[in-house]
């Protein structure tokens, strides 16, 4: 087997979150934690009046029967109100388990009862209306007033937060480093969302390794939109800015709205961006609609940008390389608090490569090309699924990832996720990411693309267009030479087969080559199920959802819901044939 650790120790560990923030009171006192926009301007509270509020919050949950070990189901959008919360609770020796915000009713009942939370917390009357009443809840605190509420045993969030916190501190500062104190849903991409199970260790390692490689302190603003149900905004982002004090300015528009983005990036002036390519993409598209926008986007503040969940297309990389700011790449799951690499802002980056492990953490690559990591990260299993954890750790402790991989003198090179390959009819496997990644690469026109073919005799695509790209062509500022910068899907149709052509004759093997695409007058979203909450693409449920499209592709004649062209791509032809605009049905 290939290994690969860092040469670099990581820093002393502090035991439990409840130590963290007492550290913070006193090392940061009169520096902000978290701010938010009111009336055009950005204000928050100070670590001092911050810890304070968390003790009394802490009380507050004693008195209402939260006890130790006990979990509560976290309902909301990111807010102050849910930051004191999940602190309070994970810091006095509770488990904070977030869910969500958007989630459907049926979807929250099925959390609730898995999780067997006895208490909850939701935003307002938009979460309460869809918790069921005969849930076994004994409390439920609720941020916004709601008045009219069906349920009972309601709490004002305010109220708890007026306690009068009682000697001894109601904090925990014994906690075990392995307490488990954050219980995460996984995005379920393939399926039912595991519930992993993390410690004080798990979340404050990562701190103690990422210390040792950056810089991090009380001058930096994160501009964070990032959900905290999520592991990547939720832990990752979340606790580099609070262990090292620097200052949380949340979005206003929750990353939804790429112009309200852009108006509190004015505002905030952030240092550091945690953010998915997909916003990276829209930020950048508004740069070429207004290119006043120049000077307040790459700021002379702006130290480096971080992305993750996908690779950054070439394009949009180079906007930042061009202009100075380093782009780091990192790699890891939920299950591993996420962290397990970064990229060195030094060295040139290369597709696919995600860098070399954080301090404390070691990976390995099995012989199927699995990559396994052992670290004071992994999770300490996942919550009520034993097959699950027995399936997920190697007899001598590694935890088994489901990413394909490689070791490259520049670092982790990631393939394609294990669950994700396909073998065709004549036994070829096939690696669809890889392919998927290239598509989306040659064409900024596209949003999403999905690579299928398991059990079938040649590959196929579905794609989905970015509408807004299609609706302003910019046709001085084209992003690839040889662009025609298209105005409608039928357009882009043609582009796209020259695009497809390319990305084709990019793969090594011939059998992996799309031989039909589809594209799709058809957007996927959260609220389809098509998309998780994490905007990365969910295959099985877009599988389903597109079942009769993707039959078409194999020669099938069901009548589609969409406007849709298919584009036909044969090794020995050079035009595109079988192109045709389906009949739109109801």
């Amino acid at each position: 087997m290939k290994y690969l650790r860092s040469d670099t120790e990581p820093g002393e560990l502090i035991a439990n979150i409840a130590l963290m923030l007492q550290r913070n009171a006193m090392r940061f006192a009169d520096r902000p934690v978290c701010c938010i926009k009111k009336n055009g301007v950005y204000e928050g509270a100070a670590w001092s009046a911050f810890y304070e509020r968390i003790l009394s919050i802490a009380a507050g949950l004693k008195e209402i029967g939260f006890g130790k070990g006990d979990k509560m189901i976290v309902y909301s959008t990111n807010r102050p109100e849910m930051l004191e919360l999940e602190l309070a609770i994970m810091a006095s020796g509770g488990i904070s388990v977030p869910i969500f915000a958007f989630f459907p009713k049926e979807t929250v009942t099925l959390l609730v009862r898995h999780s067997d939370a006895r208490f909850l917390a939701a935003e307002g009357a938009l979460q309460l209306d869809r918790v069921d009443s005969a849930l076994p809840l004994e409390k439920i605190l609720v941020f916004d007033p709601c008045p009219d509420s069906i349920h009972h045993e309601l709490i004002s969030f305010s109220s708890l937060q007026k306690t009068k916190s009682t000697q001894p501190i109601p904090l925990n500062f014994d906690a075990s480093t392995d307490e488990i104190c954050l219980n995460m849903y996984t995005s379920g991409t393939m399926g039912v969302p595991k519930c992993v199970q993390l410690s004080h260790r798990n979340i404050l390692s990562q701190q103690a390794g990422l210390e040792r490689i950056w810089g991090i302190n009380t001058n930096d603003r994160f501009l964070s939109y990032l959900p905290w149900h999520h592991s990547f905004g939720g832990i990752f982002e979340r606790f580099s800015a609070l262990y090292n004090g620097a200052a949380i300015y949340l979005d206003s528009g929750c990353g939804k709205d790429p112009a309200e983005l852009l108006a509190n990036w004015k505002l905030a002036r952030p240092t550091v961006f945690f953010s998915v390519p997909k916003i990276y993409g829209a930020l950048i598209e508004q740069l070429k609609y207004d290119p006043t926008l120049e000077a307040g986007i790459f700021h002379p503040g702006l130290r480096f940008v971080f992305t993750a969940a996908a690779a950054l297309p070439p394009a949009i990389s180079q906007e930042f390389d061009r202009r100075g700011i380093p782009v780091m790449e990192g790699w890891g799951l939920t299950e591993t608090s996420p962290c397990c690499t970064i990229t060195d802002p030094n060295i040139k980056r290369e597709a696919g490569v995600v860098g070399k492990p954080i301090p404390g953490v070691e990976i390995r690559i099995a012989e199927d090309g699995e990559i396994q990591v052992k670290g004071p990260n992994v999770m300490k299993g996942y919550y009520k699924n034993d097959e699950a954890n027995r399936n997920s750790f190697t007899a001598d402790g590694w935890f088994c990832t489901g990413d394909l991989g490689e070791i490259t003198p520049g670092g982790l090179k990631l393939r394609a996720r294990k669950d994700r390959v396909f073998k065709l009819t004549n036994g070829e496997k096939v690696m669809p990411a890889e392919i998927e990644e290239l598509i989306q690469s040659k064409c900024h026109y596209l949003t999403y693309a999905l690579v299928i073919g398991g059990g079938r005799e040649y590959t196929v695509a579905l794609l989905f267009p970015n509408k807004k790209a299609l609706d302003h062509p910019n046709y001085e500022l084209s992003p690839d030479e040889g662009c025609f910068c298209p105005r409608s899907l039928s357009e882009l149709k043609k582009c796209l087969h020259g695009c497809l052509k390319d990305a084709n004759c990019g793969l090594g093997n011939k059998f992996s080559r799309i031989k039909y695409a589809m594209l799709i007058d058809d957007e996927l979203s959260i609220e389809g199920s098509t998309l998780t909450p994490s905007m990365k693409i969910a295959p099985a449920r877009i599988m389903n959802t597109y079942k009769a499209h993707i039959e078409n592709l194999y020669g099938q004649e069901n009548k589609l819901s969409h406007e849709v062209y298919i584009i036909r791509l044969e090794p020995d032809q050079g035009t595109v044939q079988n192109q045709k605009k389906a009949t739109c049905m109801k």
